[in-house]
C-alpha cells in the first residue's frame, strides 16, 4: 500500500506498518479542467484571415487626468486608423501599456474594442505573460469577449528553457489564433526558429511578430511560416525583400495612410526614405514614450503619461514638429497644429 503525502511516497510495510519513504518520480500531473470556450468563439475567425493581414497597428492607449482609460479618445484613435488603411489593432500590447495595466483593464480594453469595432477591423488581445497561469487565464477571457486573435510574449525575466517555451505556449494555441512575439531586447531571450517549428504543427499559429532582423524573416518566411516585421524601420524590405506578410506598426499610429503605403503600394524606397527619420525619432527612447509625446503634441491625446513612462525633453519635441513640416501635417492623424508643447503641460501618474 502507497501513501502520497506532499512531494513525498511513503511504502507501507506488512509488519508494524511502518513507513518507508520513497523518490517521487517525476510525472505531468493530468489538466482536469475543462477548457473554458466556446465554439461560437472559436468559429467567429478563422486562422486563415489573420495570416491575411498586412498592416496592423499596435494601438496606443490614452487617459484621463486621474489616470483611467480616455476611451472617447481611444475611439478616436481606432477611427483614424480605420480611415488610414489599418486592417487590425494590437490591444493592450507594449505600445498600448498593457504592461501598466490591470487585467481587469485589459480584458475591458478588449472588450470595447471588439463591441465597438469588431466588424471593420481586427482585434488581436495581447493576453501574453511570464506566468503560464495568467496567460491562460487572460486568454480565455479575450476570446470570451470576442478577440479576434491573442498576442502571445515568452516568459521574460523567470526565463524557461526552450521545451518550456513550446509548453507555455502549447496551454494558449488550441483556443484560438495566437501570433508568438519574439523580442529578445524586452525578454532578454530569443525564441528560435526550432521552437516555432514545433508550434506550427498547431493550425491555430497564425504566424510570428519578429523582432531579431530580415535574417531570420527569411528563414521562417521560407519555410512557410507567417512573419510579420516587428521593427519599423526594416518592415519595407521585411514585406518586399524577405517574404513578411507586413508589419505590426507604432509609426502606423501617426501615420497610417503611409505606412499602408509601404506594405500594399509595391516597393517604394523613396517613400521608405521619408518616413525613415519619423520612425528613427520615435525610438530614440524606449517605446511607447516617443509616441506618447507625439500624440499629444499632435493633440489627438491628453498629455498625461503613466509613471514610469515621461515625456521627451523640449529640444526632441522641437525636433517632432520639424519632422512633421517635412513629411506634411496633412500625412498626420488629427487636424490640430502640431505643438512643442512646454514641460509644464505633461501630467505624470503615479498612481491609477
Amino acid at each position: 500500500m502507497a501513501a502520497a503525502v506532499g512531494c513525498c511516497s511513503f511504502q507501507a510495510t506488512h509488519r508494524g506498518g511502518t513507513r518507508k519513504w520513497r523518490s517521487p518520480r517525476a510525472a505531468v500531473i493530468p489538466n482536469f479542467h475543462l477548457p473554458m470556450r466556446s465554439y461560437e468563439v472559436k468559429n467567429r475567425t478563422n486562422v486563415d484571415e489573420i495570416k491575411a493581414l498586412r498592416l496592423i497597428t499596435a494601438i496606443k492607449t490614452p487617459y484621463l487626468p486621474d489616470g483611467r482609460f480616455d476611451l472617447e479618445a481611444y475611439d478616436s484613435l481606432i477611427h483614424m486608423q480605420i480611415e488610414g488603411g489599418a486592417e487590425a489593432v494590437i490591444v493592450g500590447g507594449t505600445t498600448g501599456e498593457g504592461q501598466l495595466m490591470s487585467w481587469d483593464e485589459h480584458i475591458m480594453l478588449i472588450g470595447h474594442t471588439v463591441n465597438c469595432f469588431g466588424n471593420t477591423l481586427k482585434v488581436i488581445g495581447n493576453t501574453g505573460s511570464n506566468s503560464t497561469r495568467e496567460a491562460i487565464h487572460a486568454t480565455e477571457q479575450g476570446f470570451a469577449v470576442g478577440m479576434h486573435a491573442s498576442l502571445h510574449i515568452n516568459p521574460y525575466y523567470g526565463k524557461t528553457s526552450f521545451d518550456g517555451l513550446v509548453s507555455h505556449f502549447n496551454t494558449v494555441l488550441h483556443m484560438g489564433p495566437t501570433i508568438i512575439y519574439n523580442v529578445p531586447s524586452r525578454t532578454g531571450q530569443d525564441i528560435p526558429p526550432g521552437v516555432v517549428q514545433r508550434l506550427a504543427r498547431s493550425p491555430n499559429l497564425a504566424g510570428v511578430k519578429e523582432c531579431v532582423g530580415n535574417d531570420r524573416v527569411e528563414e521562417y518566411t521560407s519555410n512557410g511560416v507567417v512573419v510579420w516585421s516587428g521593427n519599423d524601420d526594416q518592415c519595407h524590405d521585411s514585406r518586399w525583400d524577405y517574404g513578411a506578410n507586413g508589419v505590426i506598426s507604432v509609426t502606423s499610429n501617426l501615420v497610417p495612410g503611409l505606412m499602408r503605403q509601404l506594405m500594399f503600394g509595391g516597393k517604394n524606397a523613396r517613400l521608405n526614405s521619408k518616413v525613415m527619420p519619423l520612425v528613427e525619432w520615435l525610438f530614440q527612447e524606449p517605446n511607447p514614450i516617443g509616441l506618447n509625446t507625439a500624440l499629444a503634441q499632435l493633440g489627438a491625446v491628453r498629455p498625461i503619461f503613466r509613471l514610469p513612462y515621461v515625456p521627451l525633453p523640449l529640444e526632441k519635441r522641437v525636433e517632432f514638429v520639424n519632422i512633421v513640416k517635412e513629411i506634411g501635417r496633412e500625412n498626420f492623424i488629427g487636424e490640430e497644429d502640431v505643438r512643442v508643447m512646454d514641460d509644464d503641460d505633461f501630467i505624470l501618474i503615479r498612481r491609477y
